[in-house]
């Protein structure tokens, strides 16, 4: 058995599941999620958690067991407490701003670099140069936060440019200079 798939799924008071065969509605005080899933995992709803089963051991199985836990558990962890991902900003004159619901980026470009946000993610700026990225869909966040830092990625001589805040960036050294 899979350790992640047979572990029930507590849902939390004040959330709300509506299972109809394979599709999945969770809502919460956050706002509400709707998936679907693979036919052949049988989700059931009891109490106040899921159980998610398998109907063999064949290999597509054993994956898709799994995989559909986690999924339902971030739904439930993003209609009660959302997702976040930080980004730092590394690099002389770099920095974005919020206009309206958009980012803008000046990071070393002719020009700057607007990013429009799609629905259900918000961007708050503590300084110039973090930005946190927030939503409730934990796929979506984490897309969202490799598009912005796929504008600038970090180079490894002097680590400019956009990264996750708990990345580190692998640095090489320099030419030497030659006689």
């Amino acid at each position: 058995m899979s350790r992640i798939g047979k572990k029930p799924v507590l849902v939390p008071k004040g959330v709300t599941v509506t299972l109809d065969g394979i599709k999945l509605k969770v809502k919460g005080p956050k706002g509400e999620l709707e998936s679907n899933f693979h036919n052949a995992m049988k989700i059931e709803s009891r109490d106040s958690e899921i159980n998610v089963t398998r109907p063999n051991d064949l290999k597509e199985n054993k994956a898709l067991h799994g995989l559909t836990r986690a999924l339902i558990q971030n739904m439930i962890v993003g209609v009660t407490t959302g997702f976040e991902k930080t980004l730092d900003i590394v690099g002389v004159g770099y920095r974005a701003e919020l206009k309206g619901k958009n980012l803008l980026l000046n990071i070393g470009y002719s020009h700057p670099v607007y990013f429009m946000p799609p629905d259900g993610i918000t961007f708050q700026l503590p300084s110039p140069t973090q930005i946190i990225i927030s939503g409730i869909d934990r796929q979506l966040v984490g897309m969202v936060a490799s598009k912005i830092r796929s504008i600038r990625k970090p180079e490894p001589y002097k680590g400019k440019g956009i990264k996750y805040s708990d990345e580190q960036i692998q640095r090489k050294a320099g030419k030497t200079a030659g006689k």
